[in-house]
């Protein structure tokens, strides 16, 4: 059964770093381009960052930049989000998809392919 499973949310102050995983069971992550997206109470879905499936080429939102970083580590079939300098404004549901051979920027804009459960993240003080 082919799963994405998030990781690494919680309850974190402003200015603080959480790191989100996202783990691949019942195919291997290689020629994916996987993608995180967040989703806030009574706002649409956003593609915070992409990464492809060969050249680690990389897409990040604006709102972003600077301060989140993705990566991915196919032999341990996980893709990272490390979330730093965090704001209020980053609080909602973290959710990776993993879509086969698409374009990164494509992937980040319309989402699509294979989705997980999502993991809350939270910043307040």
């Amino acid at each position: 059964q082919l799963q994405l499973v998030e990781s690494g949310g919680g309850l974190v102050q402003p200015g603080g770093s959480l790191r989100l995983s996202c783990v691949a069971s019942g195919f291997t992550l290689d020629n994916y381009v996987i993608g995180w997206f967040r989703q806030a109470p009574g706002k649409e879905r956003e593609g915070v960052s992409c990464i492809s499936s060969s050249d680690d080429t990389t897409y990040y939102a604006d709102s972003v930049k600077g301060r989140f970083t993705i990566s991915r580590d196919n032999a341990k079939s996980t893709v990272y989000l490390q979330m730093n300098s965090l704001k209020p404004e980053d609080t909602a549901i973290y959710y990776c998809a993993a879509e086969f051979l698409v374009n990164v920027q494509t992937m980040c804009l319309i989402g699509t392919g294979y989705w997980g459960q999502g993991t809350q993240v939270t910043v307040s003080s």
